[in-house]
């Protein structure tokens, strides 16, 4: 469990935002520049770019400069960090529920044998 945790208070950080969650969501269909980006949350460049160095500093977002553009484009290796972590989660809570619904079925037993 511990290993899927390394580095996802980063991400998790990097995606509170939602205006970076807006990007990622964006990036989600292929690469884009950071006008690109930019232009329909009304961001002036500058901004955008602090935005996108979270998300670079995340492990989100991997860029690419080419000429004068910038591309930026998802690192989907680090998100599926997400993925092991949820799946690690879901599984204690099922073995949680699971021991609870042995618990009641137990108890229910009980209560009829004393009855």
């Amino acid at each position: 469990m511990k290993t899927n945790a390394i580095g996802l208070e980063n991400i998790f950080h990097a995606l509170s935002d939602r205006s970076r969650l807006s990007m990622v969501e964006r990036l989600s269909f292929g690469p884009l520049s950071v006008k690109e980006l930019a232009e329909p949350l009304n961001m002036a460049l500058p901004s955008a770019l602090k935005h996108l160095k979270v998300l670079e500093d995340g492990g989100i977002v991997i860029s690419e400069k080419l000429g004068r553009v910038r591309t930026y484009q998802l690192d989907k290796s680090r998100l599926s960090a997400i993925d092991l972590w949820m799946a690690d989660r879901k599984a204690a809570w099922n073995r949680s529920f699971d021991r609870l619904g042995k618990f009641l079925i137990e108890s229910s037993d009980e209560d009829s044998d004393g009855e």
